[in-house]
């Protein structure tokens, strides 16, 4: 197979138009990416040697801001509260989204009211999602203890008890379901119908249909809302710092909670920029990590591995 090359002086005057112009239309983006994300992220390297309380000049510090981080008990547990968080919200929410997007991809009547009625608590803004969450938790008047108190079991403390504090926000984290719900349900209608009904035909029945068929078909669309919910996961930040501010004790204190008072409650930005690309790289390693494993179970049509 012979590849083209097309070099830049090999462009004809109207390809050349064609790409000046292209340029011009991503202008606007892509001054706004280097003034205001490329910009403060190399910035932000050379402040992770410093010592910096926005109120004055940074001064250098070295490798002071490293140390500190190998002795920081607190680094350590709002990792660990991130890290405990994700492994279980993310895939407890796909779980759930992609068993509603099965469900609603079933042919019944009133199939898109269905629809928009379980698509719409996500799409309520997050903090006013906290705020009601925080209610339903209330130790003395909440929704959660009424539920508790009618099926015999003793109420509980909820955000306030120590050991039930991440359960309680994984719940409501898997609550909020729609959005990777919708995706799902674009996938399951991308599946050609020819597939099933060749399946029917050979005698498949439904969970062979759902192993063989569905799930791979389907798999691109898991790793996308994978990625995507494993990315927002590790950000977590408007509903923990409503709802319990990281207590009680740091039994919720996430990762972005922590560097947001490292930052803007101590003012101390040297740090807060190391805790940063900290993060930058724990996410950016976990992206690629499950790209390379991605190869084995994420079918795409149309491409073979040789």
């Amino acid at each position: 197979m012979i590849a083209s090359v097309i070099r830049p002086n090999s462009l004809s005057p109207l390809q050349r138009r064609e790409a000046l112009n292209g340029y011009i239309a991503i202008l606007p983006w892509l001054l706004g990416f280097i003034i205001f994300v490329a910009g403060p992220m190399i910035y932000s390297l050379g402040l992770m040697f410093t010592k910096w309380d926005l109120l004055t000049s940074p001064s250098w510090i070295g490798f002071a801001n490293f140390q500190k981080l190998a002795l920081d008990p607190f680094f350590f547990a709002a990792l660990g509260n991130t890290v405990f968080y994700t492994a279980l919200a993310v895939p407890l929410q796909l779980l759930v989204a992609l068993g509603v997007a099965l469900l609603l991809n079933a042919n019944i009547a009133g199939q898109n009211l269905y629809r928009a009625i379980i698509f719409l608590p996500s799409q309520i803004p997050i903090v006013a999602t906290a705020l009601l969450w925080f209610f339903i938790y209330s130790p003395t008047n909440g929704l959660a203890n009424a539920i508790m108190s009618g099926i015999g079991l003793p109420q509980q403390r909820w955000l306030w008890d120590i050991h039930l504090v991440k359960p309680a926000l994984i719940v409501m984290t898997v609550w909020m379901f729609g959005n990777a719900m919708i995706i799902f349900l674009a996938g399951l209608q991308d599946i050609p119908l020819q597939l099933y009904e060749a399946a029917e035909i050979d005698g498949a029945g439904a969970w062979r249909r759902l192993r063989h068929i569905t799930l791979p078909m389907l798999s691109p669309t898991i790793f996308f809302n994978l990625v995507i919910g494993i990315i927002a996961s590790f950000q977590v930040f408007i509903q923990v710092f409503i709802m319990t501010d990281g207590g009680p004790g740091t039994a919720s204190m996430m990762y972005v909670l922590y560097l947001y008072r490292i930052g803007f409650e101590e003012l101390n930005m040297g740090y807060a920029a190391l805790l940063s690309w900290i993060l930058f790289i724990i996410v950016l390693l976990i992206t690629l990590a499950q790209f390379a494993v991605a190869r084995r179970w994420v079918y795409y049509e149309g491409i073979r591995d040789d």
